[in-house]
């Protein structure tokens, strides 16, 4: 077993806009998320199932063809493999993505597709 703090787990400032605070077990990643209004989340896809669910503003997703804004209280799941993009038009977002299996990129620090920007 193992207890977690989320104020004791650093929180990566990935680029102006956007940062996480994250923990990773053996099959499952969860991250916290801050985007800040005008933060992109570039278009990618992986490995692993996710959910992404909102706490607070709101996102706008383009997931395989298909387009989602994401409110608070709601969640929005993302199979394997599938293209997708995210958008913080309007205001900011916090909410919490977990996928499955791990994010190794975002472990590795080799998610160049979200440090890259500009």
């Amino acid at each position: 077993m193992k207890h977690h703090k989320l104020n004791e787990i650093p929180e990566e400032h990935v680029t102006g806009l956007f940062s996480r605070r994250f923990f990773t077990g053996e099959n499952i990643t969860l991250a916290f998320l801050t985007l800040r209004k005008g933060c992109v989340v570039p278009l990618h896809h992986h490995d692993s199932e996710q959910f992404s669910y909102c706490i607070s503003g709101s996102l706008h997703f383009k997931i395989g063809g298909e387009e989602v804004i994401l409110r608070a209280g709601e969640l929005v799941e993302i199979p394997p493999n599938v293209p997708h993009e995210a958008v913080a038009a309007t205001e900011d977002f916090t909410g919490f993505d977990v996928f499955s299996p791990i994010r190794a990129d975002w472990r590795d620090g080799t998610d160049a597709y979200l440090r890259d920007q500009k």
